[in-house]
């Protein structure tokens, strides 16, 4: 039986969920708390806080290759808030498999259901999108599947009927190229920076309602300062891999055990998946009991979105796949980040393969 590890042993492997704060951020955090002056007060202090501020902004957008405009927000939630209830524009259309916080953003929008493999139904988008200047948002990765969806194709039907296509990019940015869209949100704490600060990308103001007095009139609310020039930190400090590949090598292996003992591994369904984030479904055991047991043995995993894991509904991304609860009950997350070590994955593949053995 697995017995309690002290944290300083213990492995993370959530990192869809929020990943440790990287030191060049760290250090930027320090930094930005000494320019305790409000960057919209017109004063030296307030001039000097509005410099770094502006500063921090341009380093996002090169780092990110964005050549529009940005909109510095509390996080991905407030930059969905901003992107579906403030764009000019006409219907909002939603993939099925999108994050809370696009659903909860727009809780009328219509859903675009996607196909098995997770890819967005494009025949469906194509009739939905005859309407007046749509708003199409679909999420660049799934943060609980590690789908990749084809936002070149998708934003090509979009353009072509003239709607806007807003990407969620939270668990891209930092990671992989931005799509080429009309709108992006990204979030700090995904890719080293930290809680509590994001960013809503616009190719230009135009597209959005002024609605506030802060950010060009765009937002409400004094600017994290501290927050953006951790971001632009953690964002300049990505390194291109993400990851290095010797990483993800173990689970090769244990892709062929989980297939072996009669488990799902669940890039095996997707038309597209992505090396950081991992679906497994094991045989014989829920993903609840999966977690405490995981958890015994001194390694973070999840059962999904972090947003919506203390609820006792069945993953609404899983559902929309049409995977039947003997697949989408058992399913766990394994998501890897900067700090994620060779060991760490090997460590998470013993122990999966004991517990799915007792299974």
């Amino acid at each position: 039986m697995f017995r309690g590890c002290p944290i300083a042993e213990r492995i993370y492997l959530d990192h869809a969920a929020t990943t440790p704060i990287r030191p060049e951020a760290l250090a930027a955090l320090e930094e930005g708390l000494r320019l305790w002056a409000n960057p919209s007060s017109p004063h030296a202090e307030g001039r000097k806080a509005k410099a770094a501020l502006e500063d921090a902004r341009a380093r996002i957008a090169a780092a990110l290759d964005w050549d529009g405009e940005i909109i510095l927000t509390s996080g991905a939630s407030e930059a969905a808030q901003l992107a579906l209830g403030s764009a000019q524009a006409g219907a909002r259309l939603v993939s099925a498999t999108e994050h809370d916080a696009i659903l909860g953003a727009a809780p009328d929008a219509e859903r675009l259901p996607v196909r098995p493999d997770g890819a967005l139904d494009l025949e469906v988008l194509q009739e939905a999108i005859r309407r007046e200047r749509p708003l199409v948002a679909v999420q660049q990765i799934n943060s609980e599947t590690g789908q990749w969806q084809d936002l070149a194709t998708i934003g090509a039907i979009v353009r072509e009927a003239g709607g806007v296509l807003l990407a969620d990019c939270a668990q891209g940015a930092g990671k992989f190229a931005l799509p080429d869209c009309d709108m992006a949100i990204i979030s700090a704490h995904k890719f080293g920076g930290p809680v509590g600060v994001g960013a809503l990308l616009v190719k230009n103001f135009a597209l959005l309602r002024p609605g506030g007095g802060h950010e060009r009139g765009y937002r409400r609310g004094t600017e994290n300062l501290p927050g953006v020039l951790a971001m632009a930190a953690a964002l300049e400090a990505c390194g291109n891999p993400y990851c290095d590949p010797s990483v993800l090598e173990p689970f090769e292996a244990l892709a062929e055990d989980c297939r072996s003992m009669g488990g799902t591994w669940l890039a095996d369904l997707l038309a597209a998946p992505t090396p950081y984030i991992h679906a497994i479904a094991m045989p014989g055991m829920s993903g609840s009991a999966q977690l405490m047991r995981f958890d015994m043995a001194g390694i973070a995993v999840s059962q999904g979105s972090a947003c919506s894991s203390g609820s006792l509904k069945r993953s609404h991304v899983l559902e929309a796949m049409q995977l039947g609860p003997a697949i989408a009950d058992r399913t766990i997350r394994v998501s890897l980040g900067w700090t994620t070590t060779s060991a760490e994955v090997e460590r998470f593949c013993e122990v999966w393969r004991e517990l799915a053995q007792r299974a």
